[in-house]
């Protein structure tokens, strides 16, 4: 499966850029119309030996939005954003949404203000056609403090209003730990719900992410209606070497035992949910590619 996601994250290999509401996704949005899209990790490795011919598969496949998973210095998979933005549309495909590293070593004390890594991920967002930038980890030290935590969560919050100055929106996304993780005996999940401003930081959930960990996602949205204007779309099948070291791997949706489309189908009713992004991260024996072409006949098939 090559390196796991939780060790990708750790190791900083790869910032995440944001997905992007620009123009074009407002209107979607005013519209009702849900977007669908693929999370280029679905395809780390093929991004890795040959980003163009990987964006092209994609494109004939259907797909119309893509969710970068790398951006590193200043580059997305290698490229600057004003190249790779036209890369995407040579090919047909737009960029939405992506994941950058977010953290409190993103604030200047000294200056009392962001550091100058933050403003250019920012620009370069902007650059490339983004509206979202979605942060997808919490480091664990920060998990285990509640004051820390309180001081990241007051970041969320600061680099929403930040973001929304250059017309994008600024969010998290979950893995497993926050559904098994308290702190003064609250769930984590519950306190970046409830110390983070819904108009200033957009949740992206991952619903496979979230069943490693212990929650449930019919039951979240319905605890929280309206606050998860985006999803990874997941199946989860048992596994003996989990992709967060837990007991379960993802696999083609509807092939797992999450009710996915149900899933689904309350989000867009009742979750405010309008951007829908396949993730796959384990392939059972087939390639990535065909994964994600089984994945987008699932989806299109639930009326996508």
């Amino acid at each position: 499966m090559g390196t796991s996601r939780r060790n990708f994250l750790r190791m900083g290999t790869f910032a995440l850029t944001g997905v992007a509401v620009g123009p074009g996704l407002s209107s979607f949005a005013t519209k009702r119309k849900d977007i669908l899209g693929i999370q280029l990790y679905t395809v780390r490795d093929d991004m890795q030996k040959d980003p163009v011919g990987t964006l092209k598969q994609l494109a004939d496949m259907g797909y119309k939005n893509v969710e970068h998973a790398n951006y590193v210095n200043r580059k997305f998979y290698g490229y600057s954003a004003k190249d790779f933005k036209k890369i995407l549309g040579d090919v047909g495909l737009m960029m939405p949404s992506g994941h950058v590293q977010f953290g409190l070593n993103d604030w200047d004390s000294t200056k009392n203000s962001f550091t100058d890594n933050w403003k250019f991920t920012i620009e370069d967002a902007v650059t490339v056609g983004q509206s979202h930038l979605i942060n997808p980890w919490m480091n664990e030290d920060i998990r285990a403090d509640y004051n820390k935590l309180m001081q990241l969560l007051e970041l969320f919050n600061k680099s929403g209003a930040l973001c929304k100055r250059s017309g994008l929106k600024f969010g998290y996304h979950n893995h497993d730990f926050e559904f098994n993780t308290h702190i003064n005996n609250k769930l984590l999940y519950d306190i970046i719900l409830d110390k983070t401003d819904p108009n200033l930081v957009v949740q992206e959930l991952d619903i496979g992410n979230m069943f490693n960990g212990g929650g449930r996602a019919t039951d979240v949205i319905r605890k929280h209606p309206g606050r998860f204007q985006m999803m990874h779309v997941k199946d989860e099948i048992k596994s003996k070497n989990g992709e967060m070291g837990d007991k379960y791997e993802s696999t083609v949706l509807g092939k797992g035992i999450l009710p996915v489309k149900e899933i689904v189908d309350l989000a867009r009713k009742s979750g405010g949910t309008s951007y829908f992004i396949i993730e796959q991260e384990s392939y059972q024996n087939k390639t990535p590619i065909e994964c994600s072409k089984e994945d987008y006949i699932v989806m299109k098939k639930w009326g996508f």
